[in-house]
């Protein structure tokens, strides 16, 4: 009976076996077209009967991105990236066993590829099984050269049960060098970080080797300094390290030997050799005797982003001496700003003031931006290079890119987009200095925004803190590491009162785990964890420090609710949300209205009135009212959400809506000094997707008691004519004031960048009507620019004066 059914099976499985192909055969697009002029995409066909071999490769890189390369005809080949988009990477990655793509890269970011160009103009859908059904001009017909290799950057999850690799690592050259360090001879820079000086060593088999120093030069100093964090380098002091070589070669060949009356070598000599030869001197010699030697020499231009990228010549393993006349290479880098340790340097190494970086969760990593005309404004990705990239980290005090990222990567950016196609050679200043063009409005969008992750200096300071006791490593109670009066190493809790979302951005950056999603104050759900002692309390951050211990606390730890379960945790996240105001539509939508005081009870029962309304003789009279639009926009990576769910939610029976937020945004009229004359607040009333770019579908709607948040993409409009969009100004005089909106005032919800929730304008008033002019997001513009603006609030631009009156 048993063999009967096996039978079946293998007769079923047969004829499987033969209907398949048929069944293929009929739901493949057909090959029979031929090349046109007009490059019309057509299926790739099939390259061999056996499964198409993709490996990724080039350098820097991690095992889940690099260049795409394709084995056929018995040959490695690339693609080129032309119409290359996600729907190919997703492919390509889900070959390689991954479960998705997060990116792709263009123009060789991972360097140039070698031999053929296989596939070109490939259009996929993003559902096929090999990047060999989709569309493409066919094999090896192409017209790229290998500037244009495509590459895709895959998310670090494999898929469940693929067993075979499919040549993810690239058949890796054992000489291939992907990491390099600094190992200091003398032994008190150890305890210092960042190391800024030391013998180069580079990861060999399961260890760490040496390069030989014969013919190094300052420009192999320059891009090993860059991998390691640093703008720029220093000329080492050769001299001392021959002086330790050669009083060790001294040493080493005469010995100081007590000798006991039988002949015999004493143990207190031993001892005293053995501690002799742990001096740097010593150690430097008798690595140099180890043969550990894996590098002859290096070659480097200067303008390389990788060691990997410089010629090379590898020490020979049967070689008698691999540096003969040398020794270890020792470098010394200067590192930048944020990363000085010493402030007794004679000169201070300076960073850009006309470029900078936005929107990014960890140090070094962000949007560019760069500054003209007192206005801050982006970088398109066109042509977007590891070496233009570079130009910018090193001129921000960071060392070399470590990834050149398109596709706004790192949220969109407002404002002017200045650049486009740069072309740095790598040796430039600042990204000013390199050839670019200028755009119009038609070239580019802020959906191509320019970002980049660059090199930063080992700092160690993820080893202070951990969490314990959440679901995921993302999520639980802060644990701080604190040297007690004994000199003993002990985790204690931080306090959670006051403890908020900025405390969180601070923590999730140090801990490397991106942005902050939440800050919390209570961790009763989290207790997993032994630890229970308070040690810090009143921590408050501004958000932009590299650690906790950069924050303010309190000198002695105060906290009312002491118990563990009232302890500090964060919930981090690998992207965030970013709102930002359409500041043209509230100037162009401004006006002042008279509203009758009978037609105010629901506002005056949300409290949307000045504070003197409740001494109004109701219900006559009337409240005047600065109106205006209020269009905000989510140009993050991840959708705003209300942070309490709906079942916190408040009904309002007097407008018929829900409050997701208390207060999501704060209106203010200031005088020119800063004083708050007059203020208005809005709580969410109904947050949702009232519009969205193109190709992006709503998510978020109001009606029926739905889902309320604001999709990335998609922005949410509260018009003029609404209940509470407005400043009861009744009680104000003529003259000229700021008027200041700030979206998300508590942060209440993360967001990559704060900066960009607050909107400024002059405002003037002449008792009857009103003027908006000069208005700009954030940081927008200079500091200098801000100062004059605040100086001079009533200055009118004559050229676009924007009056409304009703």
């Amino acid at each position: 009976m048993e063999k009967s059914r096996r039978r079946e099976k293998l007769a079923v499985s047969l004829l499987f076996g033969l209907l398949l192909p048929c069944c293929l055969a009929q739901t493949t697009p057909s090959n029979t077209a031929t090349r046109t002029p007009t490059r019309t995409p057509t299926p790739s066909p099939s390259p061999q009967t056996e499964r198409l071999r993709v490996r990724l490769s080039g350098y820097p890189r991690k095992h889940n991105e690099g260049r795409v390369e394709l084995f056929y005809k018995g040959e490695w080949g690339t693609i080129c990236d032309d119409d290359f988009a996600i729907a190919n990477a997703n492919v390509l990655c889900r070959q390689l066993g991954f479960v998705e793509a997060t990116g792709w890269t263009h123009s060789a970011k991972y360097g140039k590829g070698q031999g053929k160009i296989w596939l070109d103009n490939v259009q996929c859908n993003g559902g096929e099984r090999s990047i060999d059904s989709c569309k493409s001009r066919g094999w090896g017909n192409s017209d790229c050269t290998h500037d244009e290799d495509a590459g895709v950057v895959c998310k670090d999850e494999r898929i469940p049960g693929f067993v075979e690799s499919n040549v993810i690592d690239a058949q890796v050259d054992e000489k291939q060098i992907e990491e390099v360090r600094l190992r200091p001879v003398v032994t008190t820079a150890r305890k210092k970080l960042p190391i800024t000086e030391g013998v180069v060593e580079v990861k060999y088999k399961d260890g760490w080797a040496q390069i030989c120093d014969l013919r190094w030069t300052i420009k192999n100093t320059h891009v090993i300094c860059g991998m390691l964090g640093f703008p720029h380098e220093r000329k080492v002091n050769k001299n001392f390290y021959k002086r330790l070589k050669k009083r060790a070669a001294e040493k080493v060949s005469r010995p100081k030997v007590n000798v006991s009356a039988g002949g015999r070598q004493t143990p207190k000599a031993k001892a005293n050799s053995k501690t002799k030869q742990s001096s740097p001197g010593k150690r430097l010699y008798l690595e140099r005797q180890k043969n550990h030697f894996h590098v002859h020499s290096v070659a480097c231009a200067g303008t390389e982003i990788h060691l990997a990228a410089c010629p090379l010549e590898f020490s020979k393993p049967n070689a008698t001496s691999s540096c003969e006349g040398g020794m270890p290479a020792v470098v010394s880098c200067m590192p930048g700003p944020l990363f000085i340790q010493n402030n007794g340097l004679k000169k201070k190494p300076k960073i850009s003031n006309n470029v900078r970086l936005k929107g990014g969760a960890k140090l070094g990593e962000g949007r560019v931006e760069v500054l003209k005309g007192n206005e801050w404004g982006t970088v398109c990705d066109d042509r977007w290079s590891l070496q233009s990239a570079s130009v910018v980290c090193r001129e921000l005090g960071f060392g070399s890119a470590k990834e050149a990222l398109t596709g706004a990567r790192m949220g969109q950016g407002i404002g002017p987009i200045y650049m486009n196609e740069v072309k740095c050679v790598g040796q430039e200043r600042s990204i000013w200095n390199c050839p670019f063009k200028n755009i119009t409005s038609e070239d580019c969008q802020h959906v191509e925004d320019a970002a980049v992750r660059c090199n930063v200096p080992y700092m160690g300071v993820e080893h202070s803190i951990r969490l314990a006791g959440g679901r995921t490593r993302y999520e639980g109670r802060l644990e701080v590491l604190s040297l007690d009066s004994n000199g003993t190493l002990s985790w204690g809790l931080i306090c959670g009162e006051t403890w908020n979302t900025r405390e969180a951005m601070v923590a999730c950056r140090q801990l490397g785990l991106g942005y902050a999603n939440q800050g919390v104050q209570e961790t009763w759900y989290w207790d997993s964890s032994n630890v229970t002692e308070m040690i810090m309390s009143g921590v408050k951050c501004t958000g932009n420090e590299m650690s906790l211990s950069q924050c303010q606390h309190h000198k002695t730890v105060s906290c009312q609710k002491a118990a563990a379960k009232f302890a500090a945790g964060v919930i981090c996240s690998d992207t965030a949300s970013d709102l930002v105001l359409n500041a043209s539509l509230v100037q162009q939508t401004v006006y002042i209205e008279d509203r009758p005081l009978h037609m105010l009870y629901c506002a005056a029962e949300e409290d949307c009135l000045s504070k003197t309304a409740a001494q109004a003789n109701w219900p006559y009279g009337h409240r005047r009212l600065l109106r205006f639009s209020s269009q905000i926009h989510n140009i993050g990576r991840a959708d705003f959400k209300p942070k309490a769910g709906r079942h916190s939610w408040v009904w309002h029976a007097c407008h018929g809506h829900y409050h997701s937020m208390d207060i999501f945004t704060h209106y203010d009229l200031l005088s020119g000094n800063g004083t708050k004359v007059a203020e208005g607040h809005k709580a969410s009333f109904c947050l949702e997707d009232t519009d969205c770019q193109e190709g992006v579908s709503k998510r978020y709607e109001c009606a029926n008691f739905g889902n309320q948040g604001i999709t990335v993409g998609c922005w949410d409009l509260y018009r003029h004519d609404i209940d509470c969009q407005w400043i009861d100004i009744t009680d104000v005089k003529p003259g000229n004031y700021i008027l200041q909106i700030v979206i998300n005032p508590n942060y209440e919800v993360a967001e990559s960048d704060f900066t960009n929730n607050c909107m400024k304008c002059n405002c003037k008033y002449d008792g009857h009507r009103i003027w908006l002019h000069n208005c700009h997001i954030g940081d927008a513009f200079s500091e200098e620019a801000e100062r004059r603006f605040e100086k001079y609030p009533g200055q009118l631009n004559n050229q676009i004066p924007s009056i409304n009156q009703q």
